[in-house]
This record gives structure tokens, C-alpha cells and sequence, in this order.
């Protein structure tokens, strides 16, 4: 350890959990102090930043790629350090939050990676923020079990060579944990608490088995906010004493601003750098957020009409991978959300072509590996890859140098045929509600309508009403979109909910709650940046 520890973190309103003290050390809160003494000052500058570049967009309606940085586009000698064993072959990665089943399934589930989430799948409540680190904590030293209260049913790891690799992801910058705060009162960034918590605890231990830390980072905006997480990782590693490039950042290329940053984002993490990801719900949420006054040209479909073939979104992740390439660096695909039905044979069996037909287009275009929500679609995707790669670990040799993309390219919304539908309203009012009820209960991963959600689908519900009520649309049934017609069908689907679970059900939910404040960040005229931040303030525990 360097530094002597700085006044400690003060825990506030927090019920005692089990075991908290395990995670909450002394030790570990002072290094943590420390990331939060040193690196949010910087954090809420580049927040601030975010808010200006926002500003700009809104009196351009455009974006470029940025003249500052183009020495770093244009130098091909450099490269990301060379991925390490544990991570050279990611062909298929499981996602889902840090409980203890989930923990299970996703290290036994067959999975090359588990994305273990402490970020959109996972509700911040300080239980499982606390919790969610015991359980990597307890994985680790494979000191885990757990048994389901209902069925009896035991869960238990199975030998180490057949676990996956953990990729830890923490909150983005914008997040902060209220429940730790700095000596002068000032919340610490949850992302800070998340990963501080995490290195503090296990980096060495995961050197010892083989492996080591490594993270996805979300959210990022810009090649500055990349520099920020750099330097967290040059500090923590020289602070426990961990060799220099030990740690390894997947980015989650979900902002519209980093989609023209991707190589500086690369470059800024050069040496702790491992892959760049496509997220599609965060992706396009970001386009609506960032373009939503720009016209009837930016006006999104319904989120399921806009797939991975709309010429933008092609463009994007064929950049993606051809920017990864030209790097060493992985390139990994989206997200395969379909949760199987236990009762309907025929749902399955269309969702798994479509989840097939999806893997076998990433694998061919040259992506290194894709994300699936469920254990039954890791063979359907370890398919489409074994298909393409074979032995090889990647196919980071395809440089698909036969990709040229613009920059007017990735924001050609209006290329897209698809129009928005009535259907599509009620679907996100349906999703909103549903997953924002689900997120208040302290559950961040939901299954609806057989798709596995998360906090990103519900951002790209309410935005989209948002867009589409100022927008003025016209809905393929002739209705203009309306605040009134909004409240209209979120009343609709709310007495449709209570019909469906019962009034004691739904007396006992947070139903309406859910429902009122879907309406705040999808009506407001003042547009909530992320719906997680008026959401947390409600959210209890």
C-alpha cells in the first residue's frame, strides 16, 4: 500500500446486512476514500462536459468525427496490449446480476464469460450492492451455494476449469452510491464504490487462479471519460501492488458519442484495453436522448422494428469491428434478451431462429463473440461461433478493411422505412411500467413478454414517447401522439395489470408508483437525462 489512508467513509442510512463487514473494511473503505478523494473532481467535470456537448448537438442536430484527435485515427502502429489467456476467446458471454443463484448459473452455464453486473441489471438498492460483491467474493474462494426456498432445488459450482470468466461491469459515471459518502458529505460515484470494492478484494486472488481483474465499462461518452477510467486503473494497480496492465476494460460502445470515439476510446486504454462492445437498447436510447429535438428525421420506429440490419445500426457495428481489428482488440456483439417459455414450445422455437439468425450475422461479419440473457441460448450462439471460428480463439485477423463509414452514416435514422406504430406505444408503456415496478422491488434484470429487460429497454421506452409526443407522430392508425393519449393507455395498462395479478397483488406493488413516474420522465418538458436518477430517489433500501 502507498498512500497512508484518508479520513474514512461514513455509511449512511443503511441497514446492517450479513456479512457486510467481510466487504466493508476498513481497509477496502479507505481505498475507496481514496478513488473518491482523488477521481470525482474529474468525474463531475466530465459530467458537466456531457451537458455542454448535449447543447451543441441540440443546435447542430449533428455529430463528427473529432479533428483534435485524427494523429490517433490515422497512426497505425499502435495496438492494444495483447489480450490475456483468459480472455483471448470470449465467443460466448452470459449476462445477469451478482445474486447468489445467478452467480452460479452464470459460471457453470457454459459461457466463455460471465458479465456479472452490479449496472443496468441489477436495481442499486444497498442490499444488493453490498451482497452482489459478497457473492464474487464467496465464488471466488468457492464458498457458495445456495438452495431456491420454493423447489428445494441446490445450486453448487462446478469444478474450476469449466467456470467462466468473470468481466465485472460497475455503474456508469453519472450513478452515485448515497449510501457512502466523503468526509465533506459528498456521495461517493457508485461507479468508484462498485469497482474499488471489487479490486480491493479480489484482484490478487484472481491472479492466483489464473485470471485477473477485468471490467466492462458502460455508459462512456467520450475518449475523456476512457482517460478518467485509465488513470483509476494505473492508481489502484500501483496502490494494491498489482503489476501495471493487469487490469482489462471491455468499453460498451452505447452512446452515440462514442460510436464516433471508438478509436481514441481504444487508444486512452491502450494498455488496459481488451474489446469494444455493441449495445444496441443503450445505443439507441442515446440517439433519442441526444437528437430528440432534432425533427421527424431522428423520430425512432418502434425499438423492435429498428434492428441490427437498419443501415445506422449496420454502420455502427461494422465500424465497430473493423476499429477493433485494426487494434487487437475483441469485438463483441449484442444481446440475445429471449427468455425460453417452460409452457410454449412454438415461441421457442421462432425465438430461436431469430436468436440464430442473429449470432450466425454477427459471426460473419467478424465479431469475436455476442451476449446471450439465458442459459439455453449459450449452445445456440456457441454454434454460430464454433461455425466461423473453429479452433481459433477470434477472428481478430479480419480486418475488414471493406468497411468505409461515415460519419453522416451513423446517424442516417431516416433510412429506416419502419414508422411508429400504436403498437408500439403500448408496448413501451407496457415495458416501462412493468420493468419500473420490477427496478422500485429491487429487481434490475425482468423478464417481460418472454425478453429478458433491463434498465436500458425502459430508457428507450420512455424516450420514445418522449420523442414521439414532441415529435408531433402520427401513428400508423391516424392518432397523432398525445401526452393525453399516453395517460390514456398507461391508465389502460394499468387496470389491465390489476386485472391480471389480483387488486391484492397489486395493492401490494409499487403499480402505481411505477405508472406515475413512467408519465414524469416520459411528459416532462424538461427531459431527465438517465430515468435511473428521479427513479433511485424512490427506490428504498
Amino acid at each position: 500500500m502507498s498512500a497512508p489512508a484518508p479520513s474514512p467513509l461514513a455509511i449512511v442510512d443503511a441497514e446492517p446486512l450479513p456479512r457486510q463487514e467481510e466487504v466493508l473494511t476498513e481497509a477496502a473503505l479507505a481505498f475507496v476514500a481514496e478513488l473518491h478523494r482523488r477521481f470525482t473532481p474529474r468525474r463531475d467535470e466530465l459530467l458537466a462536459r456531457r451537458a455542454e456537448r448535449r447543447e451543441a448537438i441540440a443546435r447542430t442536430s449533428t455529430l463528427d468525427f473529432l479533428p483534435e484527435t485524427a494523429a490517433i485515427r490515422a497512426d497505425d502502429s499502435w495496438r492494444v496490449a495483447p489480450a490475456p489467456e483468459a480472455l483471448n476467446d470470449r465467443r460466448v458471454e452470459i449476462t445477469g446480476p451478482t445474486d447468489r443463484k445467478m452467480t452460479i448459473n452464470a459460471l457453470n452455464s457454459g459461457a466463455k464469460v460471465w458479465l456479472a453486473d452490479f449496472e443496468d441489471a441489477s436495481a442499486p438498492t444497498w442490499e444488493n450492492v453490498v451482497l452482489g460483491q459478497l457473492s464474487l467474493i464467496d465464488a471466488y474462494t468457492r464458498n457458495i451455494d445456495f438452495t431456491d426456498p420454493v423447489s428445494g432445488k441446490s445450486y453448487a459450482l462446478r469444478p474450476d476449469a469449466e467456470l467462466a470468466t468473470v468481466v465485472m461491469r460497475p455503474r456508469g459515471w453519472h450513478l452515485d452510491e448515497r449510501h457512502l459518502t466523503g468526509p465533506d458529505g459528498t456521495p461517493v460515484p457508485g461507479a468508484l464504490v462498485d469497482f474499488g470494492l471489487y479490486f480491493f478484494h479480489n484482484a490478487k486472488r484472481l491472479i492466483e487462479l489464473g485470471k485477473g481483474p477485468y471490467f466492462y465499462l458502460p455508459k462512456t461518452e467520450s475518449h475523456l471519460e476512457a482517460r478518467l477510467w485509465n488513470e483509476v486503473f494505473v492508481f489502484a494497480q500501483d496502490y494494491m501492488g498489482v503489476a501495471q496492465g493487469t487490469v482489462r476494460a471491455t468499453v460498451l460502445i452505447e452512446t452515440i458519442t462514442a460510436a464516433y470515439e471508438m478509436e481514441e476510446i481504444l487508444y486512452e486504454l491502450r494498455d488496459h484495453a481488451s474489446g469494444l462492445n455493441a449495445g444496441r437498447w443503450d445505443y439507441l436510447f442515446s440517439i433519442v436522448k441526444n437528437f430528440r429535438d432534432g425533427g421527424a428525421k431522428f423520430v425512432l420506429p418502434d425499438r423492435n422494428a429498428v434492428t441490427m440490419t437498419a443501415p445506422f445500426m449496420r454502420a455502427y457495428t461494422e465500424l465497430l469491428v473493423r476499429t477493433c481489428h485494426k487494434r487487437g482488440a475483441h469485438a463483441i456483439g449484442g444481446m440475445a434478451a429471449f427468455i425460453p417459455s417452460r409452457r410454449d414450445a412454438e415461441v421457442n422455437k421462432v425465438a430461436f431462429e431469430k436468436v440464430r439468425a442473429d449470432k450466425d450475422r454477427e459471426a460473419n461479419d467478424g465479431f469475436d463473440g455476442s451476449w446471450v440473457a439465458h442459459p439455453d441460448l449459450v449452445p445456440i450462439a456457441m454454434e454460430s461461433f464454433d461455425r466461423v471460428l473453429g479452433d481459433r480463439p477470434n477472428q481478430k485477423d479480419r480486418l475488414r478493411e471493406d468497411v468505409d463509414v461515415k460519419a453522416a452514416d451513423l446517424i442516417a435514422i431516416d433510412s429506416l422505412d419502419a414508422k411508429p406504430t400504436y403498437a408500439g406505444l403500448v408496448n413501451a408503456v407496457q415495458v416501462g411500467i412493468r420493468y419500473i415496478e420490477a427496478w422500485l422491488n429491487g429487481l434490475g434484470a425482468v423478464a417481460i413478454f418472454n425478453l429478458m429487460e433491463d434498465a436500458a429497454t425502459a430508457e428507450i421506452s420512455r424516450s420514445q414517447i418522449w420523442q414521439w409526443i414532441n415529435a408531433e407522430v402520427v401513428l400508423d392508425n391516424g392518432e397523432q401522439v398525445t401526452a393525453e393519449l399516453a395517460r390514456k393507455v398507461a391508465a389502460e395498462e394499468l387496470a389491465g395489470i390489476r386485472a391480471e395479478i389480483g387488486e391484492e397483488a397489486f395493492t401490494a406493488g409499487n403499480w402505481q408508483q411505477a405508472h406515475d413516474l413512467l408519465l414524469k420522465v416520459s411528459l416532462d418538458e424538461d427531459y431527465a437525462d438517465f430515468l435511473t436518477l428521479p427513479a433511485y430517489e424512490q427506490l428504498k433500501g
